[in-house]
C-alpha cells in the first residue's frame, strides 16, 4: 500500500481541556488559530489579550503583568514609526495603536482589566512560541514585543538559547501553580534573516520546551509543528505566501488538537457547537 504521508501518532495529553474550564490562549498568530477554534467550540477562552506575541520573553512578561495587572502609563505610550501617526507599546501587537495616547490608554488598560481578571481565574494556558528571536532596546535591553516600525538603529536582538528558553517557561509555569499549561511550537516560518536561522530558532524552542517539561517542569507539549511540517509535507497545505499554513491545514491541525486535549465524553457537544457557530456566521443571499 502506497504511502502519501507521514502519519503524527499523538496520545492524550495529560492536559486535558474540559467545556467547563476557562483557558487562557498566549502567544503568536497560530495561538489566535487555536484560540478562535476553542470559542467555536464552547470554550470559555480569552485571547492574546496584548495581542499577537511571538518569543518567550515577551510571552512570560505578559502572563506577570496579567497577574498584577499594573495599567498602562503616559510614559509607556510609543509613537509608532514609518509615518504611521499612531500610538502603542512596547508590550502590545500594533493591533492595538491608536490615533493618540488617551485612546490607547482607554483601550489597553480596559483590555487589561478584562484579561487580568479572566487570567486570575482560569485554570488552563495554551501557549505557542513563535521564535528565539528577541529584539531588545538599545541601551536599556529590553526586550519588546513589537518594534512598531522604529528604526532598526533602536534595537539590538539575538537568538534566545535553548537553555535560557527552558529557563523562561520553567520559571513562567512555576510561578502559577494553579494553572495547567500546554504548548506549541507555530509551524509558521520567520524568514526575514533566512530559513537557516529559522531553523535554528524553531529547534532552540523545541529544545527549550522539552527541557522544561521532560525536567520535571509543569506543563505539556502538543506536535502542531510537526503535523504540518511532517504529516501535511506539502505546499497545498500552505497560504498564498508559503510560510502560514492553509486553511484546510488548520482544521486538520484542530481536529487533532481536539482528539489529543478533549474528554471524549463531551467530543459531542463541541462538534455540535462549531456547527452552530458555522451556521452563525454562514449569511444566506438575499433573493432581489
Amino acid at each position: 500500500m502506497v504511502k502519501l504521508s507521514t502519519p503524527i501518532v499523538i496520545n492524550k495529553l495529560p492536559t486535558l481541556l474540559s467545556l467547563g474550564d476557562k483557558i487562557m490562549v498566549l502567544g503568536s498568530c497560530f495561538a489566535d488559530n487555536i484560540g478562535s477554534m476553542l470559542a467555536d467550540a464552547g470554550f470559555s477562552v480569552c485571547i492574546n489579550p496584548f495581542g499577537t506575541l511571538y518569543n518567550p520573553v515577551s510571552i512570560a512578561n505578559s502572563a506577570a503583568r496579567l497577574q498584577y495587572a499594573a495599567p498602562f502609563r503616559p510614559e509607556e505610550c510609543i509613537e509608532m514609526g514609518a509615518g504611521a501617526g499612531m500610538v502603542c507599546s512596547w508590550w502590545h501587537h500594533t493591533s492595538f495603536a491608536r490615533k493618540s495616547a488617551e485612546d490607547f490608554l482607554d483601550n489597553a488598560n480596559r483590555e487589561l482589566a478584562a484579561a487580568s481578571e479572566f487570567w486570575k481565574g482560569c485554570n488552563k494556558v495554551v501557549v505557542t512560541l513563535g521564535t528565539a528571536m528577541v529584539w531588545q532596546l538599545a541601551g536599556s535591553g529590553e526586550v519588546v514585543s513589537n518594534c512598531l516600525k522604529r528604526p532598526s538603529a533602536e534595537f539590538s536582538h539575538e537568538m534566545l538559547g535553548a537553555g535560557e528558553i527552558a529557563a523562561i517557561i520553567s520559571k513562567m509555569t512555576g510561578k502559577y501553580p494553579d494553572k495547567e499549561f500546554i504548548f506549541t511550537v507555530s509551524p509558521v516560518r520567520h524568514p526575514g534573516e533566512g530559513m537557516h536561522r529559522n531553523t535554528l530558532s524553531k529547534a532552540n524552542l523545541h529544545i527549550g520546551l522539552e527541557q522544561a517539561v521532560s525536567s520535571g517542569g509543569r506543563g505539556c507539549y502538543f506536535p502542531a509543528y510537526e503535523i504540518l511540517m511532517d504529516e501535511l509535507r506539502d505546499y497545498r497545505y500552505y497560504a498564498d505566501d508559503l510560510l502560514h499554513p492553509s486553511p484546510l491545514a488548520i482544521r486538520i491541525i484542530q481536529e487533532k488538537f481536539f482528539d489529543a486535549c478533549t474528554l471524549p465524553e463531551e467530543r459531542k457537544s463541541i462538534e455540535e457547537n462549531i456547527r452552530k457557530a458555522a451556521a452563525a456566521r454562514h449569511r444566506p443571499l438575499l433573493r432581489r
